[in-house]
């Protein structure tokens, strides 16, 4: 356990320097001194986009072996809850009323679009703390959110603003700055925080609600700290790169075979393995030799749409 944490660290401390130098103009390790003109370059442009990946791939691979804990489903992801969809939607209506121009205000609106659909969330699971009644309300949302989405693209006031809705929403880390780091990354230290303090309950419910509530687990205050952590990690994500998904679904995957089947023992593999994957991820959509940088959201789809496909066979094979 303790030699793959060790191996993903180097992992992840070599994918972030790999990010800092390759680009479209690869700056060489003797650039990145302050007297040289191309450490703007490091400074400015880079660095906050390799922190944000390496932030952005640890929520939400720490999100998806949360996820995937506590609803004991392996096919679980963060955007289940629907945290995701109304961040989106948040976003959305910030470049649908012109209200993204400063720095700041789009990143507030996916945010208080996380804020709201995790209220609603709790509203309509209510005080039972049924696992089965919330996934269902979380679906609910997410359709919701997701048809509301639509429907601005729809209505958009010109051509230029549904283009721009549509192209956020693809996911990226370009043109990201310090602002956006400081916007997300705090954010995202709380939520891990708060879920964090989730790995005993979570070890406990593999047992069962019922065990569960008998080792003194309360499952709506844990309904309340996962629901609030989840919205934390994946609405700071999506304020900062736009929706990006299956990494929280494709992580716990990867890093349960070497680190165990218990879920507190995959939370910090999986936040490791998150930032490794999406670091590498963002260098490589940056130096493919493409007329335009291929969005990361797209590339994370085309990864995980086959990886869903094969945990299905596989999940098939099992059960026949």
């Amino acid at each position: 356990m303790t030699r793959l944490n060790l191996w993903l660290s180097l992992g992840v401390i070599v994918a972030a320097l790999l990010s800092v130098a390759a680009g479209k103009v690869w700056v060489p390790l003797d650039a990145w001194t302050s007297a040289d003109p191309r450490s703007l370059i490091i400074v400015e442009l880079r660095l906050p986009r390799t922190v944000l990946a390496l932030a952005v791939g640890a929520a939400l691979g720490f999100s998806g072996a949360v996820m995937q804990g506590y609803l004991r489903n392996p096919l679980a992801d963060p955007g289940l809850f629907g945290v995701s969809a109304g961040a989106a939607f948040g976003a959305v209506c910030a470049l649908f009323f012109g209200y993204a121009a400063q720095a700041w205000l789009l990143p507030g609106f996916a945010l208080a679009g996380a804020g709201a659909t995790m209220a609603m969330l709790a509203l309509i699971a209510g005080r039972s703390g049924s696992l089965i009644l919330f996934t269902l309300a979380g679906m609910i949302l997410t359709s919701i959110a997701g048809s509301l989405t639509a429907l601005a693209i729809s209505l958009a006031p010109t051509p230029f603003v549904a283009s721009e809705i549509v192209t956020w929403l693809m996911g990226a880390l370009t043109d990201r700055s310090w602002d956006d780091v400081l916007v997300a990354v705090p954010l995202m230290a709380v939520g891990a925080v708060i879920l964090a303090r989730t790995a005993a309950a979570l070890d406990a419910l593999t047992l069962g609600e019922v065990a569960a509530r008998s080792m003194g687990v309360d499952p709506r205050r844990l309904q309340l700290a996962v629901v609030a952590g989840i919205a934390l990690l994946v609405g700071a994500s999506v304020a900062a790169a736009g929706v990006i998904g299956f990494v929280g679904l494709m992580v716990p995957h990867l890093v349960r075979p070497l680190a165990g089947h218990r879920p507190s023992a995959i939370l910090l593999p999986s936040a490791l393995a998150g930032a490794l994957l999406l670091t590498v991820a963002d260098t490589l959509v940056r130096v493919l030799p493409t007329v335009a940088e291929l969005r990361l959201g797209i590339a994370m789809s085309m990864l995980g749409g086959p990886f869903f496909l094969y945990l299905l066979v596989a999940m098939r094979r099992r059960l026949a």
